[in-house]
């Protein structure tokens, strides 16, 4: 490998804060934000939004998240049709 031009790879926490879950990883990933891990050492953190502790396929639990108000405008224009189609569907 030519020297200089690869990021830098190195142990990395991810956590799940919705799940409480985290893991320690190396990756490449940059980030500003550090943790204390059980092992005492201080490690570069990454939140996540999901992972295998909170994502529906791993878990067997379904969970909406609701992003910019999608599942709202959706039951609108789902109420309108069947109020066009006589209530019917």
């Amino acid at each position: 490998m030519k020297k200089g031009i690869h990021p830098e790879y190195r142990p990395v926490v991810f956590r799940d804060a919705g799940a409480d879950f985290a893991f320690l990883t190396r990756s490449t990933v940059e980030t500003n934000k550090t943790i204390e891990w059980e092992d005492g050492n201080t490690y570069p953190l990454v939140e996540l939004d999901i992972s295998s502790a909170s994502h529906p396929f791993y878990t067997g639990r379904q969970r909406i998240v609701d992003t910019g108000g999608r599942v709202q405008r959706f039951e609108s224009r789902r109420r309108r049709r069947q109020q066009q189609s006589g209530g019917q569907g």
